[in-house]
C-alpha cells in the first residue's frame, strides 16, 4: 500500500513561475530500443532580483547530458520528479540529452508505442514524460520539433505547426522538421512517426488562404477517413460564420491512434483521435458513431481558438477551454441537424452522468479549487456543466451580445494563458450586466434544487409562482449561497396555447426568460381569466433539479400538448420515472393510466420527427433512477424499471410490430436526421416487441441483422435478440458478428460490449471474455469495452453476490501497473455505496478498500478511492 503523502495542489496557492521558456528547440531521435531527446529551451527571468533555482518537470527519463549556454551542468540534484539547478544569468539556453523508453511506456502519456507508430499525448502533464520543462500551461513558447528515425518502418514524420525541411540521414533513417511560430504550453505539443496512410483535402479561408488538410490512419484503417475530413471542412466553415474565427496555420493535420486514454487532443495543427472517435464507415459505423465522430472533429478544430490561441493559466481553469468549446461543439451540432433534438440528448446526458457526480463524494466545483492529481478532473462537470455554465451567459445577454463578448474575448486575450473571470468579465463588458454571483457556477459544487409552489386567485385574475432555490452541501462546500438562475418559461392555457405574460419579475420579453437570483422569488402574473399551466425551464435553460407538487393534469397536459418539444419529453420523462420508483416502494402495484395516455399521445402524434418520437418513448436509464432514489434498492429498482417495460411491451405489441415494420428501408445508406431518426425509432420499437415475447420480432430482428446494409441496422437487429431469453440465438450471432469482423478493431470493441452489456451477463463470462484473443488490457478502448460495458449493465453489476463488485476492484488495482489514468475512472461505479441498501453497500465499501489495499498506487487511483470512502 501507498504510505507516502500525496501533494495537494490548490487554486489559491498559484503564482507565476520564476522564469519563462520563450522558444522550445526539440530534436528527437527514434531508435528500436529508446528514444534520444535533445532539447533547447530558451529562458528568460520572469522579475528582478536574485535569480532563484530553476526547477524542471521529468519523469521516467534518463540524463545522458546537460548544459547552460553550451557549459556542462554538474550541480544539480533532483526531487519529486523535479530538476533543481541554478542558473547564473536572466537569460540563458538550457540544453538536456535525455532518453526515455516510448515501448514500455504503457500510461499513453508523453511519447509512447500505438500498434506499428509512435505517438504524444501531453496534457495535461504528459510533457515532462518526453524532456525535462515547465509543464504548466502558463508557460508558452515557440517550438521547433526535428523527428529522426528509421525510413522503412516510420516513413511519415509530423509535429506541430508548419513543416520546413525534411531530408535523408546514414543507416536508412530520415529527418523532417516542423515550426510552430504560435506560442503554446507543452500540454499541445505532439509528434507523431509511423507507416501511416494520408488521405488530403483542401480549405479554402474566408480571407482566400487555402489549407491543406491531412487524415492519416494506420493502412488497416485507411478506408474510413473521409467523413472525419468532411466533417472537418463542415467545423472550419462554420467556426468562420458563427464565431469569427479562422484557422491560421498552413496545415491541419489529424492522425488515428488505436491506443489513446482520450477521445481526442486538440494539439496545435495535428490532432490526435482516439480511433473509435474520428474513423468511420457505413458498415462499421452506427448513426450515433457517425454523430459523435462529427462532434468530436468539430470539437477539437474549434480549440484552435478556445484552448490553443487563448489557453488556461492553471489546470483550475480547465472549464475555460472545455466548457466553451463543448458549447460550441454542441451549437455546431445543433445547426447540422436537430436542434431540439441535440437539446435533449445533451441534457439527458448530464443528468444521467453530471447530475449523479454532483450527487456523490467527488462532487467538486467546474472550477476546482484543489486536486491531487489533474487527469481526475477531466470530467463531466468540468465539461457538460461548464458548457451549461457558458450556455446560461448566452441565455442572459443573448445570442447578438455572447458573439460580441466572444469576440472581444478571443482578441484580448490572443496568444495569453488566462482565467473564466477573464472570460466572464468580457460578457459583462460588453453586456453591462453585473456577473459577479452568476461567478458562483463556477465556484460552487453541487446541482441547486429549485422548490416551486403556484396560486391562482380567480379574484384578481392573478397567478403567482414562488421559486426557493436551495443547493446541498457537497464535500468541502457545507454553505452555498444563491445562484443566478434563467428561467426559460411560458404560461399555458388548457389547450396548450401560450398566454402573453405580464409580471411584476425579472422577466425579458424578449427571450421569455424570468431571472432568479434570491433564495425566494416571488413572481405575480397578471390578466388571467383561468389558471394557466407553467411551462418552465424550457430547453433546459439552466441545470437544476425542480421540484414541483402541481395537478396531475398539468402534468399530462406538458406531457401530450407542451409546443416545447424538450419540456414534453421532460414531463413524460418524469411521469416514467415517478413510476418507475414508485413501483420499487411498493407505493404502486400496477401502472398508473398517466403513463397510457403520455405513450399513446406520442404514438398518434403524427406531427412529431421519428427522432423525437423515440425520444418520449424510451424509458429513463438507471444511473438516472439512481441518482433520484434516496435508497437504492437494485433488485426492486431493476424489476420495477422491467415491469414497466414488459407492461408497455405488450399493452402496445400491435404498434410495436406495426411501426417496426412499416419503418423498414432497403435505401442505401444516408446520415443525416430524418434517415438517422427513423432507424432510431425502428430499433427502439423493435426492442419493444421484442420484449413482448414474440418469436415472430425475435426472426425479424434476426433477419435485420443478417440483411443490414449498415451498422445502425445491425446493432438494431443484434440488440434486440441480445435483450431476448433465446440464448441459442444470442450465441450463434455473437459467433457470427465476430467471424466477420474480427479485423477490424471498432467492431471488435463494439462485439466486446455487446456482450458485457447483455441480459444477465456473469462475472465468469467476463474473465472468459478477458482470455479471448480480442482483448487487450493495454488498450484503452477495449478496457472501456468489457469493463465500463459491464458496470454499465446496471442488473448484473449489482446481481445479489456483489462478484461485480470485486471484481471491478480487482481490475482496477491490475489496472494501476499499467494505466492508472484509466484505472481510476472505474472506480465511479463504486464511490455511491453509502446510497445503497446497507448489505450491498458494505459489499461496493470492501471493494473500495480493496482498491486502497493495492502496493503502489496511483496518485490517481489513490485520490478517487480515498474521496469515495470518505
Amino acid at each position: 500500500m501507498r504510505t507516502e503523502t500525496p501533494v495537494t495542489i490548490r487554486l489559491k496557492d498559484y503564482t507565476q513561475p520564476d522564469y519563462w521558456i520563450t522558444h522550445t528547440d526539440l530534436v528527437i531521435r527514434i531508435h528500436d530500443d529508446h528514444t534520444e531527446v535533445e532539447s533547447r529551451l530558451s529562458i528568460e527571468r520572469n522579475g528582478d532580483g536574485e535569480l532563484p533555482p530553476l526547477k524542471l518537470d521529468g519523469v521516467d527519463q534518463t540524463i545522458i547530458e546537460m548544459t547552460i549556454d553550451d557549459v556542462a551542468v554538474e550541480d544539480y540534484h533532483y526531487e519529486h520528479e523535479q530538476l533543481i539547478l541554478q542558473p547564473s544569468k536572466a537569460q540563458f539556453v538550457f540544453r538536456a540529452v535525455t532518453h526515455i523508453h516510448p515501448n514500455e511506456n504503457t500510461s499513453l502519456e508523453g511519447l509512447y508505442k500505438s500498434g506499428t507508430m509512435y505517438c504524444t499525448q501531453c496534457e495535461a502533464e504528459g510533457f515532462r514524460k518526453i524532456t525535462f520543462y515547465q509543464d504548466r500551461p502558463d508557460v508558452m513558447a515557440t517550438f521547433t520539433t526535428r523527428i529522426e528515425a528509421d525510413k522503412a518502418a516510420y516513413p511519415v514524420l509530423l509535429a506541430n505547426g508548419n513543416p520546413i525541411e525534411e531530408g535523408e540521414l546514414e543507416g536508412g533513417r530520415h529527418f523532417a522538421t516542423w515550426h510552430d511560430p504560435f506560442v503554446k504550453p507543452a500540454y499541445l505539443f505532439a509528434t507523431v512517426a509511423g507507416d501511416l496512410v494520408r488521405q488530403d483535402d483542401t480549405f479554402v479561408t474566408r480571407s482566400g488562404r487555402e489549407v491543406s488538410l491531412r487524415i492519416f490512419a494506420e493502412k488497416h484503417n485507411a478506408h474510413k477517413t473521409t467523413f472525419a475530413l468532411e466533417s472537418l471542412k463542415r467545423s472550419m466553415k462554420w467556426d468562420e460564420e458563427r464565431f469569427g474565427r479562422e484557422y491560421d496555420l498552413d496545415i491541419f493535420m489529424i492522425v488515428a491512434s488505436d491506443f489513446f486514454n482520450m477521445g481526442a487532443m486538440e494539439n496545435k495543427g495535428l490532432n490526435i483521435f482516439n480511433s473509435a472517435a474520428v474513423l468511420a464507415s457505413e458498415e462499421t459505423s452506427s448513426d450515433d458513431r457517425f454523430e459523435r465522430i462529427e462532434a468530436i472533429v468539430a470539437h477539437e478544430y474549434f480549440h484552435n481558438w478556445s484552448g490553443n490561441r487563448v489557453t488556461c493559466r492553471d489546470w483550475f481553469q480547465l472549464s475555460l477551454k472545455e466548457g466553451f468549446t463543448v458549447f460550441r461543439d454542441g451549437e455546431f451540432t445543433a445547426d447540422m441537424h436537430d436542434r431540439t433534438l441535440k437539446r435533449i440528448k445533451d441534457v439527458d446526458f448530464l443528468k444521467n452522468y453530471q447530475f449523479p457526480e454532483d450527487n456523490g463524494p467527488n462532487a467538486h466545483p467546474v472550477q476546482p479549487q484543489e486536486y491531487i492529481e489533474i487527469n481526475n478532473f477531466y470530467t463531466v462537470t468540468v465539461y457538460e456543466k461548464g458548457a451549461e455554465v457558458v450556455g446560461m451567459l448566452n441565455t442572459l445577454v443573448g445570442d447578438e451580445l455572447f458573439r460580441q463578448g466572444s469576440d472581444l474575448y478571443f482578441e484580448r486575450f490572443d496568444g495569453m494563458a488566462v482565467t473564466t473571470d477573464d472570460f466572464v468579465a468580457c460578457m459583462a463588458e460588453v453586456s453591462g450586466q453585473d456577473f459577479t454571483q452568476f461567478k458562483r457556477w463556477y465556484t460552487q459544487a453541487g446541482t441547486p434544487q429549485v422548490d416551486i409552489e403556484q396560486a391562482f386567485d380567480a379574484q384578481t385574475n392573478t397567478y403567482q409562482l414562488t421559486f426557493k432555490q436551495s443547493c446541498k452541501p457537497t464535500p468541502g462546500q457545507s454553505e452555498k449561497q444563491p445562484f443566478v438562475i434563467p428561467v426559460r418559461m411560458a404560461l399555458l392555457d388548457q389547450s396548450g396555447q401560450e398566454l402573453t405574460i405580464d409580471c411584476d419579475g425579472d422577466f425579458n420579453a424578449d427571450t421569455q426568460v424570468l431571472t432568479l437570483s434570491q433564495a425566494e422569488t416571488t413572481v405575480t402574473f397578471r390578466g388571467l381569466s383561468e389558471a394557466p399551466v407553467a411551462s418552465l425551464f424550457r430547453d433546459f435553460s439552466a441545470p437544476v433539479r425542480v421540484r414541483f407538487d402541481r395537478p396531475e393534469a398539468d402534468v399530462l397536459l406538458l406531457a401530450t400538448r407542451d409546443p416545447n418539444a424538450f419540456n414534453r419529453f421532460d414531463a413524460i420523462q418524469q411521469i416514467y420515472m415517478d413510476t418507475i420508483l414508485s413501483l420499487a416502494s411498493g407505493a404502486f402495484d400496477r401502472v398508473p393510466d398517466a403513463v397510457n395516455a403520455v405513450v399513446e399521445a406520442a404514438l398518434n402524434d403524427a406531427e412529431l420527427s421519428h427522432a423525437i418520437k423515440a425520444t418520449l418513448l424510451r424509458l429513463p436509464t438507471y444511473p438516472l433512477l439512481v441518482d433520484n432514489s434516496d435508497t437504492i434498492d437494485a433488485q426492486r429498482l431493476v424489476a420495477a424499471r422491467d415491469q414497466l417495460l414488459n407492461h408497455l411491451a405488450v399493452q402496445y405489441v400491435d404498434q410495436w410490430q406495426s411501426m417496426t415494420q412499416s419503418l423498414a428501408s432497403a435505401d442505401p445508406y444516408r446520415f443525416d436526421a430524418a434517415e438517422a431518426g427513423r432507424r432510431e425509432l425502428q430499433g427502439l420499437s423493435l426492442q419493444y416487441w421484442v420484449k413482448a415475447g414474440s418469436d415472430e420480432a425475435l426472426n425479424y430482428a434476426e433477419a435485420l441483422y443478417r440483411a443490414a446494409n449498415n451498422q445502425t441496422d445491425r446493432l438494431n437487429g443484434l440488440s434486440a435478440v441480445l435483450k431476448s431469453d433465446d440464448a441459442g440465438r444470442k450465441e450463434a450471432l455473437l459467433v457470427h458478428y465476430y467471424r466477420q469482423w474480427k479485423d477490424d478493431t471498432q467492431m471488435v470493441e463494439n462485439w466486446l460490449s455487446l456482450q458485457t452489456s447483455a441480459t444477465d451477463v456473469s462475472v465468469s463470462q467476463l474473465k472468459d471474455l478477458m482470455q479471448h484473443e480480442a482483448f487487450d488490457l493495454k488498450n484503452p478502448n477495449k478496457v472501456r469495452s468489457v469493463l465500463g460495458g459491464f458496470a454499465g449493465n446496471f442488473k448484473s453489476f449489482h446481481d445479489d453476490t456483489g462478484e461485480g463488485y470485486q471484481f471491478l476492484a480487482e481490475q482496477v488495482a491490475t489496472l494501476n501497473a499499467i494505466n492508472p489514468q484509466v484505472a481510476a475512472r472505474f472506480i465511479k461505479p463504486l464511490e455511491n455505496w453509502k446510497r445503497f441498501s446497507p448489505e450491498r453497500g458494505e459489499m461496493m465499501k470492501s471493494a473500495l478498500s480493496h482498491i486502497l489495499a493495492t502496493e503502489d498506487l496511483s496518485p490517481d487511483v489513490l485520490e478517487m478511492a480515498q474521496k469515495a470512502l470518505a
